[in-house]
């Protein structure tokens, strides 16, 4: 069985694939100081919950954001499931080009969204994540990932706007029932809600009129079915997307050299 592990800004999440198929799925919150027998003491209860063990894993791959939380998680992977990991980056096989003068930039939760992306919708892409950032990201027909667009993300807006204006309480995102709020927490709300709307439509509108062909809106990340039925930019959703990609990935890098 193969362990992915996507470590991003806010959340770390854990799967377990057999094959195609997704055994299990778990998240915590990203802490870079956390280590890998603090993780395995956590992961390996879960893993009991499913019937699962770290004897079970054969492989593992990794994708982060955050790069001081990376020695934690291949440890994790030696250790406890006895393999040494493959880390996603611009030197492995991918499957697609970066179009980018730079590619080592890219954050690697975006090109395995776009690996992912690419493998299953046909046709030129735009990826919307809503994620610790909210990212557009635009994938070629050919499978080029020819970069794209980052903005705050829908609750880092949140916690600013509570933060900056004593008087404003911390909410949930939700869809208001009307634009125009009668209380200050639905005005909020149609604020983030609404002005999110907005941000997703403008900015795939744009990315169209500069690509100059049609191209498919998918959006991943936890909030994606939220804002899915309010604008026509969004096509599709695919929730696991991330999982998706790092078992592609893995897929084309089997017997490649692996993290030192």
């Amino acid at each position: 069985m193969l362990l992915a592990i996507d470590e991003g800004n806010t959340n770390t999440v854990f799967a377990v694939f057999e094959g195609e198929r997704l055994k299990g799925q778990w998240r915590i919150s990203t802490e870079p100081q956390r280590t890998a027998d603090e993780y395995a003491v956590w992961l390996g209860q879960l893993f009991a919950l499913d019937g699962l063990g770290f004897n079970n894993i054969d492989d593992a791959v990794i994708s982060t954001v955050v790069p001081q939380g990376l020695r934690a998680l291949v440890e994790l992977s030696r250790q406890y499931a006895k393999c040494d990991p493959l880390v996603v980056t611009t030197d492995i096989d991918l499957g697609l080009a970066v179009k980018l003068d730079r590619p080592e930039e890219v954050g690697a939760d975006r090109l395995v969204n776009a690996v992912a992306a690419h493998a299953s919708f046909d046709g030129a892409l735009i990826l919307i994540d809503f994620g610790t950032a909210t990212t557009f990201d635009a994938i070629d027909a050919q499978g080029t990932y020819c970069g794209g667009v980052i903005a705050p993300g829908i609750n880092l807006s949140l916690e600013a706007l509570h933060q900056a204006a004593a008087m404003l309480p911390r909410i949930a995102v939700e869809r208001p029932a009307q634009v125009i709020g009668d209380s200050t927490i639905s005005a909020m709300q149609s604020g983030i809600y609404w002005g999110y709307v907005g941000l997703i439509e403008g900015i795939v509108a744009r990315m169209k009129a500069e690509f100059a062909e049609p191209m498919r809106g998918v959006a991943t990340g936890g909030l994606a079915p939220l804002f899915a039925g309010a604008t026509p930019e969004i096509d599709e959703v695919s929730p696991n997307l991330t999982m998706r990609g790092l078992l592609e990935i893995h897929r084309r890098n089997r017997g490649r050299a692996r993290a030192p």
